[in-house]
């Protein structure tokens, strides 16, 4: 992991799984900037995701941390605004278009539920760094 990932993480992250965070970060501060503090509360960690973790765990002995991710990936998308996902994208120099930029933020989202779910024990990572 670069130093870069590493200066900022969300709370209760660990930056096992996401290397760099830098793409969430600059989503919540255009949506800031944009007076939408609405977005931004929807591309944060609620209770209510901690539920949904434990409920796709659910009767699962085991899940592979990436397959986890995924699922919640395409639970978590509809909350990200793909205009302020392109541009977050943009600024950092990537070239996705709306729907990729709005999934690539939902993957940062849901890997960081995933990390704080380590975090809290609602299940435990192994066999990362």
């Amino acid at each position: 992991m670069t130093s870069q990932g590493r200066e900022k993480l969300p709370p209760f992250a660990s930056g096992r799984l996401a290397g760099d965070y830098r793409p969430l970060f600059e989503y919540w501060k255009i949506a800031r900037s944009r007076k939408r503090e609405d977005l931004v509360e929807k591309a944060m960690l609620s209770n209510n995701d901690y539920k949904l973790l434990e409920d796709v765990l659910s009767g699962k002995a085991k899940v592979a941390a990436l397959d986890l991710i995924d699922i919640l990936t395409e639970k978590l998308a509809d909350r990200i605004d793909p205009d302020i996902a392109l541009e977050a994208m943009a600024r950092l120099g990537y070239n996705l278009n709306r729907d990729e930029a709005r999934l690539f933020i939902a993957r940062l989202l849901a890997t960081w539920l995933v990390e704080a779910g380590d975090y809290w024990r609602i299940l435990r990572l192994t066999g990362t760094p």
